[in-house]
């Protein structure tokens, strides 16, 4: 890092002071016969229509600028696992060139990122150990080091299968890492717990066999006779109720068992709400019930307070407690720790942040019926960071989408989403796996799901650049654009919402109520100009962009600006580009390269090349 003229700590690279890229805004060409099923239609809470589900072709750079004007702001959240820059692991790992080169890609897309987040949203990036360190401080400039929420290591291998080279002088690999930012901090909805949940009684059985003490082997098998004592009251005044517990029965685990007659896995079973340990929590609340038992002369072993919580999970609700022993020390719930699901009793651990995927590995191969040797995510994982901060309609982007994941967990999940991926596997991947969602396929979190099929997606290609170069050299309008791919692109360049008017063939488009576009091929005669200024009304404007005009067209009227394509265009972005991509493999998770055979995914979608006379506009 470097230190800057105004003081300021910052991450510096080869190109990064360069002039930053003036990316095309493109438009979004559906590809009707790529696309499958029913998009849901209609409006969100907000007013605004439902946008999502949709899965586009082409350099991720590009999409990302294509998205931006319609849907800054709107995405929850953001997952994306670019590529881990692996090339540079070898004995050139500190080539400046190579890593800034990685840097300089990386940057334009983050900021673009950022752009569509929604206020309350997160982005969730998965990366390696080669670029972590620098991808952070990276973050830290486009989101705001105050804006910095986690970073999650993610056991993405068995110990077995951890790989790395080198073995003499480095540790196996068995970890990758994912940077979580917020978009504004102190306005993100807060995260939902997230839990990992294991067999109750396989985790007492574990205890024993590690010798790790286990707590819980109390039961409180009668609660007793309740009765009214007394009254204590917190720091804020407000109320805590004291009852004595005439004759509750309190036995051990293994008392249980021998009275009943009954199995340990029985009595965790039958009394699992009933099961506790004492503990000597330290709290203002239980020294006030211990004073006032002393106070009172309360001599009974068991006593229980009633109260409203001003916190934690309880918060609001009235809430019970228990207590024991002179001492009043808290009973701990074997509940509070444990759930039954599907008549099963589990221990969930609230998860922090080391997620241990290795669970879903195994089957990961075939996860999603299609086969993604570089880098394919459990489903798993992508659900728990869905489960965390977004709901239900809420829309979700993956920008480099890989074989689908994440757009098959956000389907399931009945999330809006956008999915962009520049290679083949777009067809033969992604395109393949997300039918095969929408038939209802049971792999991945289908089954936790619920999931049964329905729902469809709109495949987009990106279209051709607005202008590109004659044989002399000359950027031109490109002639693949009919007039309504040119209105609609010159409405795009100019920050208006194109939305052509049924009876007004000169209202194209609008930025706001009173202001137009229009975009005409053809001569912009003095007539047509008046005839268009005699049905714009008094507080209206328009702004006409035509290749040519007649003399006395220009300034005649103050409500209509006059501007010539393309000149209007040239000096505002960087045309007839196609490629903006990374170039850098990403690192094969778990798979040889031997295993992949790609025959069992290509075969089943055609790639064929952009016919735009087959495609309809996005707008």
């Amino acid at each position: 890092m470097a230190q800057n003229k105004i003081n300021k700590l910052e991450l510096t690279w080869i190109g990064k002071d360069e002039e930053p890229l003036a990316v095309e805004p493109r438009l979004l060409i559906e590809t009707p016969k790529h696309s499958f099923g029913e998009v849901e239609t209609g409006t969100l809470p907000n007013g605004k229509p439902w946008k999502g589900n949709m899965l586009i072709h082409g350099d991720n750079l590009l999409a990302l600028k294509a998205l931006e004007q319609d849907f800054a702001g709107q995405v929850k959240c953001i997952f994306i696992d670019p590529p881990y820059n692996i090339d540079a692991a070898n004995e050139h790992y500190d080539d400046f060139v190579e890593h800034s080169k990685w840097l300089s890609l990386i940057k334009p897309r983050l900021e673009i990122l950022r752009n569509l987040l929604d206020d309350r949203g997160a982005i969730f990036i998965q990366i390696g150990d080669e670029e972590q360190a620098y991808l952070k401080v990276l973050c830290d400039e486009v989101f705001g080091r105050s804006n910095f929420l986690n970073m999650i290591s993610v056991n993405m291998k068995s110990g077995a299968g951890a790989s790395g080279g080198g073995e003499d002088k480095r540790l196996k690999k068995n970890c990758e890492f994912i940077l979580v930012y917020a978009k504004k901090y102190a306005e993100l909805v807060p995260f939902i717990p997230i839990y990992d949940y294991r067999e109750m009684y396989n985790v007492v059985e574990s205890y024993r066999k590690l010798k790790i003490s286990w707590h819980y082997n109390s039961v409180l098998v009668d609660e007793g006779e309740r009765e009214y004592v007394t009254s204590t009251y917190d720091g804020e005044g407000n109320e805590i109720k004291i009852f004595s517990r005439k004759n509750a029965i309190i036995k051990s685990i293994r008392q249980v068992m021998a009275d009943e007659n009954i199995t340990e896995k029985e009595t965790y079973y039958k009394y699992a709400n009933r099961i506790f340990e004492a503990k000597d929590a330290q709290s203002s609340i239980r020294t006030r019930v211990k004073d006032a038992k002393k106070e009172k002369g309360i001599l009974d072993d068991v006593v229980s307070i009633e109260y409203i919580p001003r916190s934690g999970k309880n918060k609001g609700k009235v809430y019970e407690q228990f207590y024991k022993g002179d001492s009043c020390r808290l009973f701990a719930w074997l509940g509070d720790i444990g759930e039954f699901i599907d008549g099963i009793l589990y221990k969930k651990e609230r998860q922090g942040t080391y997620w241990n995927m290795t669970s879903y590995l195994n089957n990961l191969t075939k996860e999603g019926t299609v086969l993604f040797p570089n880098g394919k995510k459990p489903e798993a994982l992508i659900n728990r960071i869905f489960e965390m901060c977004t709901a239900s309609g809420d829309l979700v982007l993956d920008s480099f989408l890989g074989s689908g994941t994440t757009a098959a967990v956000a389907h399931k999940m009945g999330r809006r989403w956008i999915g962009v991926e520049l290679g083949d596997h777009a067809y033969t991947h992604c395109a393949v796996r997300m039918r095969k969602v929408i038939e209802g396929e049971q792999g991945g979190i289908s089954k936790s799901q619920n999931w049964r099929g329905g729902g469809g997606f709109k495949f987009y290609e990106l279209a051709p650049s607005l202008l590109n170069h004659d044989k002399y050299g000359n950027l031109v309008i490109n002639k693949e654009y009919n007039a309504d791919m040119l209105a609609a692109a010159m409405a795009k360049h100019q920050g208006f919402t194109y939305s052509p008017d049924a009876e007004l063939y000169w209202k194209q488009g609008h930025s706001s109520e009173h202001d137009f576009i229009f975009t005409t091929t053809q001569l912009l005669t003095v007539e047509m100009l008046e005839s268009i200024h005699e049905q714009l009304d008094e507080n209206e404007s328009l702004l006409i962009c035509c290749s040519k005009f007649q003399p006395g067209c220009r300034d005649k009227h103050a409500n209509i600006t006059i501007k010539k394509i393309p000149k209007v265009l040239l000096d505002t972005c960087e045309f007839d580009r196609d490629d903006y991509s990374l170039n850098i493999v990403s690192m094969p998770d778990g798979i040889e390269d031997e295993e992949w055979d790609d025959s069992q995914d290509s075969s089943e979608t055609e790639i064929s090349e952009i016919n735009l006379k087959e495609k309809t506009l996005f707008d």
